[in-house]
């Protein structure tokens, strides 16, 4: 063995340590998060022992105490010693500015939960794909789509209407809701997103579209408790909008958060798009921000995350009955040239204002 390849062995060597560890606190970080730990250390002043902590969580002190072995190894933690010799434990509070619930819009400590739910939900059918080149169908997957609906719920209420929507069109989107117009959200879940503008612009019309029935009825009975009658849910399938035309040209402003990426007929769901907005209407599609190209994204900061969720859900929905299993990462070139091939004339890519991990595709027809 050359020393060059000798040097590369041990730098490889300590990367798969890193790997290990980091693999492993992910896994305890999400613990962490779920047991609300971050959240009640993040209320202490001072290092605390392992009963204080564990008693203020009201959790188990042994299981407690072998989180916070994890923790203060992985240097999430602080270890110190009291007066009597006994461990104490404190999160420093830069640490809790960017894992704990009240870190808001700059909270990291939520997505730790991704990767173990993922692991959870779909090991086993992931791995029979790669035998079988066959999709992962959505029935696989109910605690990580609960997950992925309370993340995005989160996040609606945060920058929606007061951060998103002022971005579109400098200000232009907003006045124009105020003033009423007809608006429909694509794959919207369980209807947060249409609700939210529904309160906020009374005189303007949403509708909101997805093919999951239980979804749909939590969104109706959110919008009847709140008395709205400018929203309603209708179940379609974006890929065969392009067939009804009771859409046909019915609005002015249609929005898709992270809904594309995973379709099965992604091209099919765009066209769809395009056929219910009315001439000169707009589109905003949030997605991802990537390149296409692998070389691309070899810098990004959370590539291999990205990536490793694409591979456990994005890319095996999107191939199930045959779909092209898009991904997560499908990239900008790819978006702009199927939004090109859907018959959008303008395309533009923007950034999201708070929001450097997505782009806004926004479309005009």
């Amino acid at each position: 063995m050359t020393s060059n390849e000798s040097s590369e062995k041990d730098a490889f060597s300590k990367k798969m340590t890193d790997i290990l560890n980091y693999g492993a606190l992910n896994l305890a970080m999400a613990i962490g998060y779920k047991t609300r730990l971050f959240d009640v250390m993040d209320t202490f002043d001072d290092p605390q022992p392992v009963k204080g902590i564990a008693d203020a969580a009201k959790l188990d002190p042994r299981y407690v105490q072998e989180w916070l072995g994890i923790m203060a190894t992985g240097g999430v933690v602080e270890l110190t010693s009291g007066k009597d010799g006994e461990d104490r434990f404190f999160l420093p509070k830069a640490h809790g500015d960017l894992i704990t619930r009240r870190a808001g819009n700059s909270n990291m400590g939520v997505y730790a939960q991704e990767i173990p739910l993922l692991t959870t939900c779909a090991m086993k059918p992931v791995l029979q794909g790669f035998q079988t080149g066959e999709g992962v169908t959505y029935d696989h997957y109910p605690e990580f789509q609960a997950f992925m609906t309370e993340l995005a719920d989160a996040k609606h209420r945060q920058v929606l209407v007061d951060t998103f929507l002022p971005s579109v069109k400098n200000g232009d989107l907003v006045a124009r809701l105020r003033e009423g117009i007809r608006v429909c959200d694509l794959g919207c879940g369980e209807g947060l997103a249409p609700i939210l503008m529904a309160e906020a612009f009374p005189k303007s019309e949403f509708v909101g579209f997805d093919i999951s029935e239980e979804a749909l009825s939590i969104a109706r009975n959110a919008a009847a408790d709140r008395s709205l009658p400018n929203v309603s849910f209708l179940n379609r399938d974006a890929a065969r909008l392009m067939k009804d035309e009771a859409v046909k040209e019915g609005f002015d402003y249609v929005t898709a958060f992270d809904a594309i990426h995973d379709q099965n007929r992604p091209l099919e769901a765009l066209k769809g798009v395009h056929h219910i907005l009315k001439p000169d209407g707009w589109f905003s599609m949030i997605d991802i921000a990537a390149g296409t190209d692998l070389a691309d994204n070899i810098d990004h900061p959370m590539g291999p995350f990205l990536y490793t969720v694409s591979l456990m859900h994005c890319m095996p929905v999107g191939k199930v009955d045959g779909g092209p299993g898009l991904g997560m990462m499908w990239g900008r070139e790819k978006a702009v040239k199927m939004l090109n091939a859907a018959g959008f004339s303008e395309v533009g890519v923007l950034e999201i204002p708070d929001d450097p991990f997505n782009f806004h595709y926004f479309c005009l027809k």
